[in-house]
């Protein structure tokens, strides 16, 4: 009997919780009340879409602006259409006469169709030659001289002359009149080794590497990065070509030499491995250089409201240039068609959310980026707002593809990210990679030069997809437009904290 009691009891018991949760189930709790302020803006930065972060891209990446190189027509024409849309968003001229346009000197060269890069062998009444393939193993030089240099090919490592570290890949080896094969970078990564970076970093550019094999009496170049690079200076005469996997190969057949063993005895040794490959090389260019041409930054001016705060500035920028055109145009959809659609979404998501914003904000679209840096430099130079009263630099450069963010910055500036942070839940399912903004000595970041002036600088770069940044197959089909929306909310909400924060950093 008593068992049966017990038994009893029992299943009284599992019945009761059983119907208390299904009870409960039914039950709403009350949802967390918004106040009008925070609803109002939880409306407008819902109205940050995919459609219309993508129609800008698709429209900056078309054929109209052929790839939008700093100094030709078609980056004008770019220019005047973003300041069209700062204009048409309420953003005010920032130039006393009334422009949105800040102009800057920036000569540039375009490429033209019909240039080769071949191997040359045989003998002179039986001459051969293997020509490569555009785009699957080479990039004619953006600023390739031209015409035609053939000669021997002389493999050079690094292309660097730095006495004071006591390396020099020229040392012995005789290159006047040949063509050079330099390796991108130098012996030590910033990645490895940071404390020698700061040594090596002047040696790294691409513009470095040349202006050494000029001196050197070099006629040409080949570079072993397979993309478009327009970072360098024209020089009457030298031509480059941007090459691959493929032309290395050829290069160091029969050489007795393996390439990835001669870049390792380089590294581990800070010995140069310089030697004659005895293989002769054709570079062509057909191209014109023109140089007096103009470069332009495009600036918007949200003024603040408040009487001491707003003397103070917050810039955003991401650089509206591309790379151009070379044999056809590269679109530059994610780098940097991205981040400028970004800029233009927190633009119109700030002046439509009618906030009472404490400081300015001044929203940048710069030009000469791809070329040097030549806009931001030139905004400096030009001392268009007082540098102590620039308070915060945000950059946005490739935003567009991959699902992970890296901000450099974050760990150089932790109360500055610490705002940004406390919004991260618009960033939903997504990797955070935080960095120090480092000099890398090519390609560098816009955001550098702020950091460099120690205005508190955040460089926003979104990583996970597959690169095709400085190609031809940087289009828009291959971004990830949530990925932007997200960003552009979550920024936009961290900026307006900024502006109206009494103090930044303490």
């Amino acid at each position: 009997m008593e068992k049966w009691k017990e038994t009893f009891y029992f299943c009284f018991k599992i019945a009761t919780i059983s119907w208390l949760v299904v009870l409960l189930s039914c039950v709403s709790l009350p949802k967390k009340q918004l106040t009008p302020e925070a609803a109002a803006w939880e409306k407008v930065i819902q109205q940050v879409s995919p459609e219309k972060l993508m129609a800008y891209v698709r429209t900056l990446s078309s054929e109209k602006y052929a790839g939008r190189l700093t100094g030709t027509p078609e980056y004008r024409v770019a220019a005047q259409w973003l300041a069209a849309k700062f204009k048409e968003l309420g953003l005010q001229p920032v130039l006393r006469n009334g422009n949105y346009l800040s102009t800057f000197p920036n000569p540039y060269t375009v490429i033209f169709v019909g240039g080769e890069l071949a191997y040359v062998y045989g003998s002179y009444s039986r001459r051969h030659k293997r020509k490569f393939v555009y785009e699957k193993d080479y990039y004619p030089g953006s600023q390739s001289a031209d015409g035609t240099t053939e000669a021997e090919v002389v493999y050079v490592g690094y292309g660097i002359t730095a006495p004071e570290l006591n390396y020099d890949d020229y040392q012995g080896i005789n290159v006047r009149g040949k063509i050079v094969f330099v390796e991108p970078g130098t012996p030590v990564s910033y990645e490895e080794d940071l404390p020698s970076w700061s040594d090596w970093q002047p040696y790294a550019s691409l513009r470095y590497k040349i202006k050494m094999a000029v001196a050197h009496g070099a006629k040409g170049m080949l570079f072993n990065k397979l993309e478009i690079i327009p970072a360098v200076d024209y020089i009457p005469g030298f031509r480059v070509a941007q090459v691959g996997e493929e032309v290395t190969k050829v290069l160091f057949a029969q050489t007795g030499k393996n390439h990835a063993a001669v870049i390792q005895a380089i590294k581990q040794s800070r010995t140069p491995q310089s030697f004659r490959t005895r293989k002769r090389f054709r570079i062509q260019n057909f191209s014109e250089h023109y140089p007096r041409g103009k470069g332009y930054n495009v600036l918007g001016l949200l003024p603040g409201t408040d009487p001491l705060l707003g003397e103070e500035y917050i810039v955003v920028g991401a650089h509206l240039d591309g790379v151009g055109f070379c044999y056809e145009v590269v679109p530059g959809a994610n780098d940097n068609a991205s981040g400028v659609a970004v800029l233009l979404a927190l633009a119109e998501t700030l002046v439509k959310s009618q906030s009472e914003l404490k400081r300015s904000i001044v929203f940048i679209g710069w030009g000469g980026t791809e070329q040097g840096n030549r806009g931001v430099q030139a905004f400096f130079e030009q001392s268009l707002f007082p540098r102590d009263k620039i308070v915060l630099y945000l950059n946005l450069d490739e935003v567009g593809a991959g699902q992970i963010l890296e901000v450099d910055g974050g760990m150089d500036y932790p109360q500055l990210w610490k705002m940004f942070k406390r919004y991260d839940s618009l960033w939903p399912n997504k990797e955070v990679k935080l960095g120090t903004l480092v000099d890398r000595g090519w390609p560098q970041r816009d955001a550098l030069f702020f950091k460099q002036k120690r205005i508190p600088t955040l460089d926003f770069r979104v990583i996970g997809s597959p690169s095709f940044i400085h190609t031809p197959k940087d289009k828009p089909e291959t971004l990830t437009p949530e990925t932007m929306v997200d960003l552009a909310r979550w920024i936009a909400s961290a900026l307006r904290d900024a502006a109206n924060k009494e103090t930044l950093i303490e």
